[in-house]
């Protein structure tokens, strides 16, 4: 791969990369050539929709008559992207009827419900992918010629155990991916994104009623306290990103289902809870609980404490679980002024150490989760 292109990130230089849509796109350009002009390109040029020209190295793999496989390994630059190093190849075939002819095969996913950008019953092989793998073949395809092109990814199947796909309903492999071609390296963009995806396929499939948790234990203990599995989204550190995301939605309610350390930043409007943006845990705890009328020798244990697992501690052994209720109900307040009127909203806070410690629209007594 001859793609040379770098960023800038928190004063650190970043290779960029490109996406499983580039690779397949120049997987199935090499593999027109070879099959309609005899020889194996060292390389391919291709086109990405952000407008920069990638230069690939494409394999070749054993053919037969009429049939042409050839690979391009995916570089995914100094992104952390689970399919960096993985090869995206193209078998190409002769078609009779002079029609161009998209297919996933091999380790590429088959979508099995609906609310994604490809329809239930095909490959998952994304929109514009689809549009950069015709627009490169047809630009080396003989005119009134037509081809039938099959996308495989040989470990896709394996590796997408380890994605969101499963959840998606995407099944037996990896979806092919990307809107501009290139990999950002360690950007949130796509992150947010399959979080987005997330959602709305879960809308889609009639959940009206959302449990949107930060991560694993959130999902655990939203299991564990009664909410179905169907209904839970994750939203990682992105409160405020999601919260948008329900907009044009089939939503009814939110629940956001959180250990207090990442729900109280919430309560006091921070809608990224990542600690490089804000990190103001222990003071909005010691503000609601100087609001709720806690001495100050206990506010002051709030501010020394090491962790808000460790301040909600200090509450329950001083009888001031009513922060808690408190604190859920500013979290409610925050969640439906980012909603905007639209979505309402509820809240459960749970600590590792007491299990849960306080909800907002809800009656979270003896564990029993009822709509108030």
């Amino acid at each position: 791969m001859t793609f040379e292109s770098y960023t800038v990130k928190n004063g650190e230089k970043l290779r960029k990369g490109f996406t499983t849509g580039s690779a397949a796109a120049g997987a199935a350009k090499a593999a027109v050539l070879s099959l309609f002009q005899g020889e194996d390109p060292d390389s391919i040029t291709i086109s990405t929709p952000k407008g920069a020209e990638l230069k690939l190295e494409p394999r070749f793999h054993d053919s037969t008559k009429g049939t042409v496989i050839a690979g391009v390994v995916k570089d995914a630059g100094d992104d952390p992207d689970i399919t960096d190093g993985l090869e995206i190849r193209a078998k190409v075939e002769t078609a009779e009827s002079g029609e161009f002819i998209l297919e996933g095969g091999r380790g590429v996913g088959l979508v099995t419900k609906p609310g994604l950008p490809v329809e239930k019953g095909k490959a998952a092989i994304n929109p514009v992918p689809r549009e950069m793998i015709k627009r490169e073949v047809e630009e080396v395809l003989p005119a009134d010629r037509g081809v039938r092109v099959t996308i495989e990814i040989p470990e896709g199947e394996s590796v997408a155990e380890d994605t969101f796909n499963p959840k998606l309903g995407i099944e037996g492999g990896l979806s092919v991916l990307g809107t501009t071609g290139i990999v950002e390296p360690m950007s949130e963009d796509s992150y947010k994104r399959s979080l987005a995806a997330e959602l709305s396929q879960t809308v889609a499939l009639g959940e009206t009623e959302i449990v949107m948790v930060f991560g694993n234990s959130g999902e655990k203990t939203a299991k564990k306290s009664g909410f179905s599995s169907e209904s839970i989204v994750r939203m990682s550190n992105f409160v405020g990103y999601m919260l948008d995301q329900t907009s044009g939605l089939e939503v009814e309610t939110v629940t956001l289902f959180g250990h207090i350390g990442k729900i109280v930043k919430v309560a006091g409007g921070i809608f990224n809870t990542h600690s490089k943006v804000a990190d103001a845990r222990l003071e909005i705890l010691a503000g609601i609980a100087a609001y709720c009328g806690a001495v100050r020798p206990l506010i002051g244990e709030i501010f020394d404490a090491n962790t808000a697992e460790q301040a909600a501690g200090r509450l329950l052994e001083n009888e001031f679980a009513e922060v808690f209720e408190e604190l859920a109900d500013r979290v409610v307040e925050r969640a439906e002024e980012r909603l905007g009127g639209e979505v309402k909203a509820k809240s459960v806070i749970f600590s590792h150490n007491s299990g849960i410690l306080g909800c907002s629209g809800l009656n979270c007594e003896e564990g029993v989760f009822e709509s108030e």
